[in-house]
């Protein structure tokens, strides 16, 4: 074994660290960082001259990044899940402005806003006005309450 295998490491991690940025970060970021661990494990073997000290640099680096980094990295990447709009008011609870009934739509007061509203169901009975009611869901600008 000579100089050649952290020749490699280097070049490995380098094509690791292109192919991460080419993919655009579909990998989470761990082509590159397992990349960077090999360039650098084999830039440390090439400055000791030992292909030895390159692999174990390498292999350490690799083993520290998926041990302890890793989880913390994908939980800072990882987009959460919230909802917005009109996704955000389903399950919420409104004050009855104008009488909703069967084939008759109404208004309701959900925090601040005031919407358009129409029961889920047509053998519901009637909400007169300052009935609490609980949104269903939303089609178009219309809550289906109950």
């Amino acid at each position: 074994m000579g100089n050649w295998v952290n020749w490699l490491l280097v070049i490995v991690g380098i094509i690791c660290v292109i192919a991460e940025v080419a993919l655009g970060a579909i990998t989470g970021f761990d082509l590159a960082l397992v990349g960077g661990s090999l360039a650098v494990g084999g830039g440390i073997g090439l400055a000791f001259a030992s292909p030895q000290i390159g692999l174990l640099t390498a292999g350490g680096l690799a083993l520290i990044y998926f041990a302890v980094f890793r989880g913390w990295l994908r939980s800072k990447l990882q987009a959460r899940s919230q909802p917005s709009n009109v996704d955000a008011i389903v399950g919420k609870t409104g004050v009855v402005t104008k009488r909703v009934a069967p084939r008759e739509c109404g208004l309701v007061k959900v925090g601040s806003e005031e919407w358009r509203a129409e029961l889920v169901s047509e053998a519901d009975p009637a909400c007169e006005i300052g009935v609490v009611v609980t949104v269903a869901s939303v089609e178009g600008v219309t809550l289906k309450v109950r």
